[in-house]
């Protein structure tokens, strides 16, 4: 059996081999349950968190199984909030083939699926991107949309001006400029594409900042008490989801904005697998605002973990 630390999955998965595998996959199709996700009170010493189970398998080929630990007050004691490891299986006799740095394996595929989707959605010229968020997805997110799109500039805006300032540092070795926003709403207003990765329970993007052609990338929250936006930007932009079970079960900025009746179900235009087989349109004009929400699938985990393998 393999087992593949941090570093390899890293290596293993740039970001364009790895967004068109997530594309196959999406196209391809596998069975892939809604995630079970189970709630753990709070101690004394620990307060409350999350437990996520996430399964995927492909017919006498593979199966694979994602276990997530979601722990917020892991940040007093500088850890990652989200912890996890993923377990690759033989699909024809369920032999443990490989024990994969979850963590890793996470942050590499949600980016890639944001950055799959703004292939379809992000007009094709964007060339900045506002980053709300410092946490371990953010660089991720921003390396994926840069494989995309032709970024010239990116904009980190953090509720720690410290960790926001930190990340910019830590970015200034790419091909682009990266800075510090100070602002957030005039950060907003200046970017091509917005992407927020944070465990916000209040809205952080307001649908009155956004300009004509921007494309909104939401992958934060993933509870229903949690959102990243306002009402105002869903009933601006056109809805996609990477999934449409997971996203109804559990998309915050969604339920939220179905509780106040600003959309509905029925606006939600299409999903990644609607996007990759041609079944729906993506951005169809320059001035269109796109949306697009993620609350991830087991689906991508399954095709990292088959990518990695493969090296």
């Amino acid at each position: 059996m393999q087992v593949v630390d941090r570093e390899t999955v890293l290596s293993r998965l740039a970001f364009k081999p790895l967004i068109a595998a997530l594309g196959d996959m999406f196209r391809d199709g596998c069975v892939a349950p809604v995630r079970h996700h189970h709630a753990i009170a709070a101690t004394e010493a620990v307060g409350g968190a999350d437990l996520l189970l996430m399964p995927a398998w492909q017919h006498g080929r593979h199966i694979g199984i994602k276990i997530v630990t979601v722990f917020p007050d892991n940040a007093l004691q500088a850890l990652p909030a989200v912890m996890a490891s993923y377990v690759l299986l033989d699909g024809q006799t369920g032999q443990p083939r490989a024990f994969i740095d979850g963590e890793a394996l996470t942050v590499r595929r949600t980016a890639a699926a944001s950055a799959l989707a703004a292939g379809y959605l992000a007009r094709a010229e964007a060339k900045s991107l506002t980053m709300i968020g410092t946490g371990a997805m953010a660089p991720h997110l921003i390396d994926a949309h840069a494989a995309q799109r032709p970024l010239e500039i990116v904009r980190v805006w953090g509720r720690s001006p410290a960790k926001a300032a930190a990340l910019v540092a830590q970015m200034q070795d790419r091909p682009f400029q990266v800075e510090l926003a100070e602002d957030r709403q005039a950060a907003v207003r200046a970017a091509d594409i917005v992407s927020c990765a944070t465990l916000s329970k209040t809205p952080l993007v307001e649908g009155d900042w956004l300009q004509p052609g921007t494309h909104v990338d939401l992958v934060g929250a993933f509870k229903a008490d949690m959102r990243e936006s306002d009402d105002m930007v869903m009933t601006r932009g056109r809805i996609f989801v990477d999934t449409r079970p997971g996203a109804l079960a559990e998309a915050g900025d969604l339920l939220l904005a179905f509780a106040a009746g600003a959309v509905g179900k029925a606006d939600i235009a299409g999903d990644l697998f609607e996007l990759c087989r041609g079944q729906v349109s993506g951005r169809r004009q320059d001035d269109e605002i796109t949306v697009f929400k993620s609350v991830g699938t087991a689906l991508e985990d399954l095709a990292a973990a088959i990518l990695v393998t493969k090296n």
